[in-house]
């Protein structure tokens, strides 16, 4: 029993015991225990007793396996079932209201997973090593073991790239590290070619391993046109549809659109992603691909309009299904709904209901994003004490759990709370970091406007509103190329009035508010934006009357946004050169 025990790493309770150990593990690990080469430790509350070895022990106990091969061999088989069982029974609770008892198990587990993985790999059992790999990755991801996750979904790859290349008996530790790249492998594929028997599992590692680079690697290595080749195979494979396109990890193809596609038009593939999983999902797979779809629509408009019948439909899905992370993410999706429209309490009920969930089940990648918007509604609302204290967690946050996306948005924030104090060096240092963040991520068009927004008020404050005025003209020309909506166009252009009228040019900025005011409709402006707004409408009724400042905001009032970047091009003399893309 000793030796069959020294196959678990970190423990194991008394059930696993049972598993992997063939004899009767109640009373062999109580006689080991009396022994003291065992120790019991007394679980959590309610759990069941735990039991463990001393290193020294562990170490005897493997070199007395070792003079038995053939048992050590069975014990690491049944230890390698009982682990992939553990998983497979847990990966689809882990997106239940019944989940919190099962992420506890996995990580109380986790070295025992680790293990079996390993000895998987080892043995050259690509469907074993596969299948537990997979059944492990939505924790990897939830829980933020994305690096660790990514490393061995990789080998897994490597593994069957191995076994093509050098047939069934080669895996073995140094014929893994020398196996062809699984991307160059599956780049090989000719169309035609008879698939692999192993070639829909290789397609869901692949998917799965594709989720989790997206949230560690630097995305220039992402970009380049072998990877774009490579993701483009992985989703047409599931852009076809099916039940495979309806679970994790097939159901998350369309987000590859943003890295493959010359196109910011991913509607239809959302469409066609919430249809197939209407077909072939259940209630969490459907509520996963309308949350895809909602996001892409705030991501790429800045404003969730025509997100509405979604966001109800999320709001009793996601209540039934029961996932904490899914009701999240809702959560967060009103908040953003609520805060562009300028209801701001709502927004901070919401958000915080988000990090509130996020937190009970470990999602705690999740946090550092939530945080930050809470400071933008302080921010918003001229609270910019309260902003600066919650932007400080939201940072530290970001670095705690390693959640580069959340940095850039953090420090374009802080940048902005520099300008408002007049403190422009510093400003400047806080949006240099936000800018070299972005060139490690794919932000969307929105944010690259609001970031150019900070750099030109920046600028104004270094040299004066003439050199930010011309760097404000080509954001605003770039946003209105990218789509971008009709409320981040509005925020440029009311910061643009207040650099016209510190110029003198006070009837093109009364122009240009009243484009801004149309654009808003009933939203209010955020207080950074009225101020702009306010110290420009006064400057030009001082100087026009208010006859003259009547006619000329009624004028603004139609222009479109193509006329006003005209406007701006005009005002700085020449035409403007565009701000770079997110592409």
């Amino acid at each position: 029993m000793l030796r069959e025990l020294s196959v678990f790493a970190g423990g194991w309770d008394l059930a696993a015991a049972e598993a992997v150990c063939s004899g009767p593990a109640a009373d062999l690990v109580g006689a080991l225990v009396d022994k003291s080469l065992v120790v019991a430790d007394l679980g959590r509350e309610g759990a069941d007793m735990r039991y463990r070895m001393l290193e020294t022990i562990h170490e005897y106990a493997g070199e007395r396996a070792a003079e038995v091969p053939g048992l050590r061999a069975d014990a690491e088989r049944a230890h390698r079932a009982w682990a992939r069982a553990l998983a497979e029974e847990a990966d689809p609770r882990l997106r239940s209201a019944g989940q919190l008892p099962y992420i506890a198990r996995l990580e109380t587990e986790h070295d025992n997973l680790r293990a079996a993985l390993d000895r998987s790999l080892t043995a050259g059992d690509e469907p074993e090593a596969a299948a537990l790999a997979l059944a492990m990755g939505w924790f990897w991801w939830l829980r933020n073991y994305r690096h660790e996750g990514v490393g061995w979904l990789d080998r897994v790859l490597r593994l069957g790239a191995a076994l093509d290349a050098d047939g069934p008996s080669a895996p073995a530790t140094d014929v893994l590290d020398r196996a062809a790249d699984p991307v160059d492998a599956l780049l090989a594929e000719r169309d035609g070619d008879p698939p692999h028997p192993l070639h829909a599992l290789r397609m869901r590692v692949r998917m799965m391993h594709i989720l989790l680079t997206f949230e560690t690697a630097p995305r220039e290595g992402l970009r380049d046109e072998r990877m774009r080749r490579y993701v483009r195979r992985v989703r047409d494979h599931f852009a076809a549809g099916g039940p495979e396109a309806a679970r994790v990890p097939g159901l998350i193809w369309p987000l590859t659109e943003f890295f493959v596609s010359d196109s910011d038009d991913v509607r239809g593939s959302m469409d066609a992603s919430v249809a197939n999983c209407r077909a072939y999902g259940g209630e969490w797979e459907i509520a996963a691909s309308l949350m895809f779809r909602a996001h892409a629509v705030v991501d790429l408009s800045g404003t969730p309009v025509g997100i509405d019948d979604d966001l109800a439909e999320l709001r009793v899905l996601s209540r039934r299904v029961g996932d904490r992370l899914v009701e999240a993410q809702v959560c967060s999706a009103f908040g953003e709904a609520a805060m562009v429209r300028g209801r701001y309490e709502e927004a901070r009920a919401e958000y915080e209901e988000a990090l509130r969930l996020a937190e009970e089940v470990g999602a705690f990648a999740e946090a550092p994003f939530l945080i930050a918007r809470l400071a933008e509604i302080a921010y918003r609302e001229g609270d910019y004490g309260t902003a600066l204290g919650v932007l400080d967690e939201a940072g530290a946050a970001a670095d705690r759990y390693g959640v580069v996306d959340s940095k850039a948005f953090v420090l374009m924030l802080r940048a902005g709370l520099a300008v408002v104090e007049e403190d422009f060096a510093r400003a400047r240092v806080l949006w240099e970091a936000a800018h070299e963040e972005c060139l490690r991520g794919t932000p969307p068009p929105q944010f690259l406007a609001m970031l150019g927004l900070v750099e030109a008020l920046v600028t104004a404050g270094e040299s004066g509103p003439r050199a930010a005025l011309s760097l404000l003209a080509g954001t605003v020309r770039t946003a209105v190329e990218e789509r971008c909506a009709d409320l981040i166009l509005a925020t440029l252009v009311d910061s643009s009035a207040g650099l016209l009228s510190d110029l003198g040019d006070h009837a093109r900025a009364v122009r240009l508010l009243g484009a801004a005011g149309h654009w808003r409709g009933d939203r209010p402006r955020p207080v950074p934006d009225r101020a702009h707004a306010e110290r420009a409408a006064a400057a030009a009724r001082r100087a026009l009357g208010g006859e003259r400042y009547d006619v000329e905001l009624a004028e603004g009032a139609v222009l479109t946004p193509r006329d006003v970047a005209a406007e701006l091009e005009s005002a700085v003399g020449q035409p403007v050169p565009q701000a770079p893309t997110r592409r």
